[in-house]
């Protein structure tokens, strides 16, 4: 898609300003109408060898309901092209805690944020990706801009996996040294 300059969701072109990532389930394009900027995700089937998909499409619909019941902070949802496998999405812009912890400075407050999230979250029996490129802060207040999420096990839970990557830890100092 990046070689595309026009795509359409549901009938509505939009222009591809550029990548914003990749991720398990697909790629992520910031676009415009020409008045606002979106997020569109397009689902991909390459092969995740630590993760096991159905349908992409119809996963990702559901965890938007699922996530959107718990009251964490996220973006909207405001149109699913099925035929296509794309999403369009609210742009929440700011910097993602990866940004936050590669510079060293992590705030108490967004620690804080994540867990207010996992209060929401748990009872509701979900966990989502904890890793940090999946948050964004916004005028001081944190999105999880992704709409991955799982039944809940503690193992993968924010306070035994997510929080490893949350500042310059073992975990994620191997990772910036994959991911330069």
């Amino acid at each position: 898609m990046e070689q595309r300059k026009e795509v359409s969701v549901s009938g509505l072109s939009y222009a591809v300003k550029r990548l914003l990532g990749k991720g398990k389930g697909g790629y992520s394009y910031l676009v415009t109408d020409g008045a606002e900027e979106y997020v569109l995700k397009q689902i991909h089937h390459e092969p995740c060898g630590y993760y096991q998909f159905g349908d992409k499409m119809a996963a990702e619909l559901n965890d938007y309901r699922r996530l959107s019941e718990t009251g964490i902070r996220m973006p909207r949802l405001l149109a699913a092209d099925v035929e296509a496998e794309r999403i369009l999405k609210e742009y929440i812009a700011g910097d993602t805690i990866l940004d936050y912890v590669r510079r060293d400075r992590m705030r108490p407050e967004f620690l804080e944020q994540v867990r207010e999230m996992c209060r929401l979250l748990y009872p509701a029996g979900l966990n989502i990706d904890y890793f940090p490129t999946n948050f964004v802060v916004r005028e001081g207040l944190l999105y999880y801009i992704d709409y991955e999420c799982n039944g809940y096990q503690e193992q993968w839970d924010f306070e035994h996996w997510g929080i490893a990557y949350w500042s310059m830890t073992p975990e994620m100092a191997a990772y910036l040294r994959e991911h330069p």
